[in-house]
């Protein structure tokens, strides 16, 4: 009778060898598809355009105040903290009530500083002012002001410690103007936002608009006129 025929042993390696072939690169497409891009490494994608950071010493008792004026006039300040597409974001009063509290037990916060952060941003002159709120001392104060604006990449504008010499004083930290998205012009050149805000003539203001500015010095403590 016919004897069966036998398969060559090599052809039945070479089937089973296809056969694994073909399952690793099916495990290597489907583990490939699975991973996720990923992500560009040095990209800062924050919802601020740019940001404002005031600080003083650490447990300083000190009150310093921030204003911001942009191009269309709006003034963002501890009373109005919202203005325009600027926000202050915690009007910090020094060690006033500076507590943070953890396991619900108050602890001192020795941080000082204020935020502001803008969520849009447009041509114009953009000032930066701090006050002397409260002085607690003769001592002159450091006040560290840096100015960052966020995109496309992180580029500051302006990073100085500048002093604040008691209550009342305030100080023009720095104006810079945006065109194009470009920077322009960094000074300093005095500008008081605090007697725009006490006198109508900013958005954003304390007073009723349309006011007439008075003659002298305004106490941004009191906001009381001291006639010169």
């Amino acid at each position: 009778m016919f004897e069966e025929e036998q398969e060559p042993e090599f052809e039945i390696f070479s089937a089973l060898l296809f056969n694994s072939l073909k399952a690793i690169t099916f495990m290597f497409f489907i583990s490939f598809a699975m991973i996720n891009e990923p992500a560009d490494e040095g990209k800062i994608d924050p919802k601020a355009e740019l940001i404002i950071t005031v600080t003083w010493p650490d447990n300083n008792p000190d009150d310093v105040d921030t204003y911001v004026m942009d191009p269309a006039g709006n003034i963002a300040w501890y009373n109005q903290r919202e203005a325009g597409l600027m926000n202050l974001e915690r009007d910090d009063r020094g060690m006033f009530k500076d507590v943070i509290l953890l396991n619900d037990v108050e602890i001192s916060n020795p941080l000082n500083q204020e935020t502001v952060a803008f969520r849009g941003l447009q041509d114009g002159e953009y000032i930066v002012n701090i006050v002397h709120y409260i002085a607690n001392g003769n001592a002159p104060l450091p006040v560290e002001v840096k100015v960052e604006k966020l995109n496309p990449t992180v580029e500051v504008i302006f990073y100085q410690t500048l002093e604040l010499h008691g209550t009342g004083d305030e100080v023009t930290a720095v104006r810079f103007t945006l065109a194009g998205g470009e920077v322009e012009n960094v000074n300093n050149t005095p500008r008081s936002l605090v007697e725009l805000t006490r006198t109508g003539d900013g958005k954003g203001t304390g007073a009723a608009s349309g006011t007439a500015p008075p003659d002298g010095f305004v106490d941004p403590g009191t906001g009381q006129v001291i006639e010169q």
